[in-house]
């Protein structure tokens, strides 16, 4: 057993005082055991928070992958129908084509036209369901998506220089 009285004889701390563990002055404040539970206490307060935001991060990513994913598969749905639509001419990409849904429910059929309802002066002899361009990867991409494309592009080629 070891005399509790007899002085500290182990290793001192090297360096500044400032980082020191334990006080190095008779004037130090002492170290209780409480307030070392109190910095455990308060450390594990802070890793909690920590923890809980990055959680909260992740989930609002999850969240905007799966957004995203819904609209992946929207848009697979919605170029099924256009793929499967009849067409009578070639679809050149580039070109910017109309479509139109003849009847209703099941019974509807769709079909592409070069002509636009406004071709038509404003009356088509079916349901117009929309006008849409032919992408170089055989996508369609809807006028407004088109433009909002061709917007991009030219922001990044302004960048690339002449």
């Amino acid at each position: 057993m070891t005399d509790p009285l007899k002085p500290y004889e182990g290793p001192n701390h090297e360096g500044p005082a400032a980082h020191s563990p334990y006080g190095l002055s008779r004037l130090a404040p002492a170290i209780d055991l409480v307030d070392v539970a109190k910095e455990i206490a308060r450390a594990n307060t802070l890793i909690g928070e920590s923890t809980a935001d990055k959680l909260g991060l992740i989930a609002d990513q999850i969240r905007a992958l799966q957004d995203q994913a819904r609209e992946v598969l929207a848009k697979a749905r919605r170029d099924v129908v256009l793929h499967t639509a009849e067409c009578r001419f070639q679809k050149v990409c580039g070109q910017t084509y109309h479509l139109y849904r003849k009847g209703d429910g099941d019974d509807a059929r769709y079909y592409f036209s070069m002509l636009s309802p406004d071709d038509w002066k404003g009356r088509p002899p079916d349901v117009f369901e929309g006008s849409y361009r032919v992408e170089a990867d055989l996508s369609f991409s809807s006028v407004d998506e088109a433009a909002r494309r061709d917007a991009r592009r030219g922001e990044a080629r302004k960048l690339l220089g002449p």
